[in-house]
């Protein structure tokens, strides 16, 4: 399954980039944790990132995710990030990652 997922994210990587005008988000699920980050590959510099290990409430993967995405987007607002390319990394869009997805749009990113 791992080896799967990491074909479909060679295929995914080759296809999109993130530049300054359009970083990339990248996110990373892991069985217990989500973590995301805004990169400019141009620079290869990590410009924003964030992740479940900061949130000490009790909530659900998918609350979790959810919080992660609104943290990220407003961090990359203040920043001046307005538009990103989304980087699923081979996962499937649905449960955490569209969470993530859905937080970091409420927060005014643009995808």
């Amino acid at each position: 399954m791992q080896k799967g997922r990491l074909s479909r994210k060679r295929k995914i990587r080759a296809k999109i980039s993130g530049t300054q005008e359009r970083p990339r988000l990248c996110v990373f699920r892991s069985s217990k944790h989500i973590s995301a980050q805004i990169i400019d590959d141009v620079k290869r510099k990590t410009l924003v990132s964030t992740s479940d290990l900061k949130i000490k409430e009790k909530k659900t993967k998918i609350e979790k995710a959810y919080m992660v995405g609104e943290d990220l987007g407003q961090k990359a607002i203040k920043c001046k990030i307005k538009k990103v390319v989304f980087d699923r990394s081979g996962f499937a869009y649905h449960g955490r990652v569209k969470a993530l997805a859905e937080g970091a749009r409420k927060a005014g990113l643009e995808f």
